[in-house]
């Protein structure tokens, strides 16, 4: 079982590149954030003839999650559980193959200190909250998606630079360690325990070409998920595409 996330940064916009991705990976699970669209204008046709259920969650102009799946997406749950006062939509979560999978888009949080980087702290002791549900339920289940979050300085390029953008800051990071401290699993450092590798690199100043980038993209996964997770990587060719997103597809696969 392929899952993989990637903030498409439109879908609109990125469609032709998304489509040819779907040819390409094939992934059994697609995760996709910041589609900038409503429910009613998300390409549902042209996905769906490449196989794919779909499930969405959307906004107008900004925001946006969507589950892709080749099986059934079963027990869908709209929303953060435990967050329903948040307007905006950055989190979708379903059952597929008895895995229990949630898509989420979490708050950048710029600029720092601010209402924005507040919100982003709400969000993530949200997430908390509800990993822990999770854990509790001893089900396989991911928590994959834009993070946000570096969360070691070898997970970008110049820390010194980000050291007081919110991706950076030790509140941010400080909670993504709580999720794993609660037993959930980076995926891509079960593999590559250390080094720079990135899932984003900014449109600004040759960032792609010069490997300027950040690892912000991220697959949690329950113990019972990481006993049979079997591989992890960043597929970076995506971004290296003529109008690409900004960030590129992480994937992992499951023995499932």
């Amino acid at each position: 079982m392929k899952i993989a996330t990637w903030n498409v940064n439109s879908i609109k916009a990125r469609l032709p590149r998304v489509l040819e991705w779907l040819d390409d990976f094939s992934p059994d699970v697609a995760l996709l954030q910041e589609l900038k669209c409503v429910d009613e204008a998300f390409p549902r046709m042209e996905i769906a003839e490449k196989g794919y259920h779909i499930a969405t969650h959307g906004q107008k102009t900004y925001n946006g999650v969507a589950i892709l799946s080749k099986d059934p997406i079963e027990d869908l749950q709209i929303g953060l559980p435990g967050f329903e006062e948040d307007i905006q939509a950055r989190y979708i979560e379903a059952t597929i193959r008895n895995v229990r999978i949630g898509c989420l888009y979490l708050p950048n949080g710029n600029p720092t200190p601010g209402e924005k980087f507040d919100y982003k702290l709400r969000w993530m002791d949200h997430l908390v909250v509800r990993a822990k549900e999770l854990i509790a339920s001893e089900q396989k289940f991911i928590l994959a998606g834009d993070y946000n979050v570096c969360p070691k300085d070898e997970d970008c390029y110049n820390p010194a630079l980000f050291k007081d953008d919110a991706l950076c800051r030790p509140e941010s990071r400080s909670r993504y360690r709580q999720l794993l401290n609660l037993g959930l699993t980076d995926a891509f450092r079960t593999f590559k325990p250390s080094g720079p590798d990135y899932s984003f690199w900014d449109y600004q100043g040759g960032a792609w070409q010069k490997d300027n980038g950040v690892r912000i993209d991220h697959l949690l996964l329950s113990p019972q998920a990481a006993d049979i997770l079997v591989a992890c990587e960043i597929d970076r060719k995506p971004r290296g595409k003529q109008k690409a997103s900004d960030h590129t597809p992480v994937w992992c696969q499951l023995a499932a």
